[in-house]
């Protein structure tokens, strides 16, 4: 049987992959790994170092606006023409993303099973972060199995009334991506990142990794992040900071005016993910807005300063991992200078969103679910 792994974007095709190789290594069932087209280029790029390829690429004409109302609008013909072709045994869709919503609803709509990897995360607030909680909580309406990553997560979907039997816990496929990538121990591919691990090893310095690319970051939030780290820099001389930055080009232009060109402070294209794992690795401090990144930080011990005011992971702030402190250039500052001193220290503790085993419990749960449709179908026959 065939289950169609739809991704749109980098973070998607990240936790996804570990799925599809499980899949691939299982009798019975095929993974068809699926590229929307959402985000060109990074989806491909970032399956590559798990050994997945891209199956089938969408039909989906150029966007324009730029909207989420234009991406729908493509993506909905595109992924029905495409499932009425294939005709899964199921769709697995992950996260949050205009993919993810535009996936279950096609196949909702024919009748195919959604399979929500990464269900259950919650803010209760429609608002924050925007549009995704929102995302989240509409394909939660309309799929068939929810693979909760966290016991929070199971509780919250059980709290909405969805059966237990739907619901199904297995951690974050993150970690196993973590996990993977780390066991190779790639060395660094971006000439920027491979300049400052070695400037760092011959000076003794520090790494501080800055990321910033939600949508509710753009702005003035954005603004007092980059005041905060140069602060973080011109206090403490031991600190090397890398920043990679979001393509869009407003985002760039306003890290580029504000950063470029200040010591200490090194900005590079968006990481490929061996490299992200890289510098999450070295790095001392990371301060991100990234929900990706919280996952991931804990599994090298790394203390993280979650640049939101709220956080539907709360895990790793609960286990003393991260701290949440928005974009009070004081609040990230002080907490910055407090770990760095010392004087603040993350627990010691597994990672709390996984143990490497994720896709293996995903795996068992969507061949569960697509055995007892298929006995119930022949029943009914």
């Amino acid at each position: 049987m065939d289950v169609m792994v739809l991704a749109g974007t980098r973070p998607e095709a990240v936790k996804l992959a570990p799925l599809a190789v499980a899949l691939a290594g299982r009798a019975g069932v095929r993974p068809v790994v699926v590229h929307s087209g959402q985000h060109q280029g990074m989806v491909e790029q970032a399956l590559v170092p798990f050994g997945v390829g891209v199956d089938v690429w969408l039909d989906v004409p150029p966007r324009v606006a730029g909207t989420q109302a234009e991406l729908v609008a493509g993506l909905l013909p595109a992924l029905d023409a495409k499932l009425r072709d294939l005709r899964p045994a199921a769709v697995v869709v992950q996260g949050d993303t205009t993919t993810g919503l535009a996936g279950a609803l096609a196949a909702f709509w024919l009748g195919i099973p959604v399979v929500h990897l990464e269900a259950g995360l919650r803010t209760k607030d429609l608002a924050a972060p925007f549009p995704e909680e929102g995302t989240r909580q509409m394909v939660a309406r309309i799929a068939a199995l929810h693979l909760a990553p966290t016991v929070a997560a199971q509780r919250a979907l059980h709290a909405e009334g969805i059966a237990p039997e739907h619901v199904v816990l297995t951690g974050n496929t993150v970690v196993d991506a973590v996990l993977a990538i780390t066991a190779r121990d790639l060395p660094a591919i971006d000439p920027g990142l491979a300049l400052l691990e070695m400037e760092i090893a011959e000076a003794g310095e520090r790494l501080v990794l800055v990321t910033s690319h939600r949508r509710e970051s753009w702005g003035e939030p954005l603004d007092r992040t980059l005041t905060a780290v140069k602060r973080i820099v011109e206090t403490h001389e031991d600190v090397q900071v890398l920043f990679p930055v979001h393509p869009n080009p407003a985002v760039r232009a306003q890290v580029t005016n504000a950063l470029g060109g200040v010591g200490r402070i090194t900005i590079t294209e968006p990481l490929e993910y061996p490299d992200l794992v890289r510098a999450l690795r070295l790095a001392s401090l990371v301060l991100t807005d990234s929900g990706g990144i919280q996952e991931e930080a804990p599994t090298f011990g790394t203390p993280v300063l979650v640049l939101r005011d709220v956080t539907e992971r709360t895990e790793a702030v609960d286990a003393g991992c991260a701290w949440l402190v928005g974009t009070d250039p004081a609040r990230i500052t002080g907490a910055a200078t407090r770990l760095l001193a010392g004087r603040l220290h993350p627990t010691a503790t597994p990672n709390p969103y996984g143990d490497g085993h994720a896709a293996e419990r995903a795996v068992t749960a969507i061949e569960h679910l697509l055995t007892t449709r298929q006995a119930l179908e022949e029943a009914a026959n």
